[in-house]
């Protein structure tokens, strides 16, 4: 008989349980290969309706559906842009909103997903932190915007050159069990079996969790979010540098056990006449020195309520110019900013744009 949960607000869902937790849900009247079957349809198949799984007899089908859901979030809207990238909001058990990303290109495909409603960490320069936090998501939730979005657009992680980021809505590190689930989940081999060189988590610099996550078994790529050359700059970018100083920031990075594959990679959000000089550049490359490190340069992505502006494009080579010459440097390409799905520009956002 399936074991139910005894609640008055929503039924269980079933997204976010490994395979043991789905052998307990099942109940101790179902054989074990009806929790790998289950998992196998949840996890590979990513089934919307307990109706899709062919190999469950229709009294089980019945029993799940009185009892439990799949858990995937509904599309609420979406946005498309001239560039091809893709923003949904999509809407959770509870009717509470994150946003997601789909960021579309010939040799990949990128998702970006939230790890919570909102954040908490009041970065000056990026819209999300105007909301605050509402919640942090369970690991269903996390996991069911990757399954979402990779069966609305036709993607899959063996045939799919397909990578996930957390970076959308919120501050991964806190909310890290939930977040090392999620990656234990998309990486397993009999579900969605992504490779872990694949999902990065990108981090304001939450010093104890970034060396919780590095003894992780399982666990995604580490990016962090710099974003400034000195101690006093970072402050007043990002007051959690008040509780987790620069300095300090630095030495868990050089400590950071890295894989064989694996380089830290730091974000760095340019801002005209704020942190882009020359001489940023330079500070940035002793700041990163004896790290095994590539950088991440962002053109500030403008949006309202954001006191800065955009540097010139001049600027921004100039600054790749300097830090290149002794640490990989790229420039990423803004993605979806006319629909506000660019790094940073996540607040659910309600333009009349294309809708679904």
């Amino acid at each position: 008989m399936l074991q139910s949960l005894e609640s008055e607000a929503r039924p269980l869902s079933l997204l976010g349980m490994e395979l043991p937790e789905l052998q307990k849900a099942l109940g101790p009247g179902q054989p074990p290969y009806r929790a790998r079957q289950l998992f196998d349809a949840l996890y590979r198949q990513v089934v919307k309706d307990f109706s899709e799984i062919s190999t469950f007899p229709k009294t089980l089908k019945n029993q799940l559906l009185a009892s439990f859901v799949t858990g995937l979030p509904i599309v609420d809207r979406r946005f498309d842009s001239i560039d091809g990238t893709r923003r949904y909001l999509l809407r959770l058990a509870d009717s509470r909103t994150i946003e997601s990303v789909v960021m579309p290109e010939e040799t990949r495909d990128t998702i970006c997903i939230s790890s919570q409603v909102g954040c908490p960490v009041d970065c000056r320069f990026c819209l999300t932190a105007l909301m605050g936090l509402e919640r942090s998501l369970t690991a269903g939730e996390i996991v069911g915007q990757v399954l979402l979005l990779a069966r609305e657009h036709g993607l899959n992680a063996t045939s799919s050159r397909l990578n996930v980021v957390m970076m959308g809505m919120g501050e991964p590190l806190l909310n890290l069990d939930n977040v090392l689930k999620a990656t234990r989940l998309l990486t397993a081999k009999d579900g969605f079996c992504m490779s872990p060189r694949r999902i990065t988590v990108s981090t304001s610099g939450i010093l104890p969790k970034i060396v919780e996550m590095g003894q992780a078994e399982v666990r995604p790529n580490l990016a962090i979010s710099l974003n400034a050359s000195t101690e006093e700059q970072r402050r007043e970018l990002m007051p959690i540098t008040r509780k987790y100083h620069l300095r300090e920031l630095m030495e868990v990075c050089r400590n950071y056990p890295l894989r064989p594959w694996e380089k830290l990679t730091f974000e760095y959000v340019l801002l005209k006449d704020v942190n882009d000089s020359e001489a940023d550049a330079r500070r940035v490359v002793r700041l990163l020195a004896h790290i095994d490190a590539k950088v991440n340069l962002i053109a500030l992505n403008p949006g309202p309520g954001i006191p800065f502006d955009t540097p010139s494009d001049e600027r921004v080579h100039r600054f790749q110019e300097i830090v290149r010459r002794a640490v990989p440097c790229f420039i990423r390409k803004p993605r979806g900013r006319d629909i506000y799905a660019a790094c940073g520009q996540l607040k659910r956002v309600n333009q009349e744009l294309v809708q679904m």
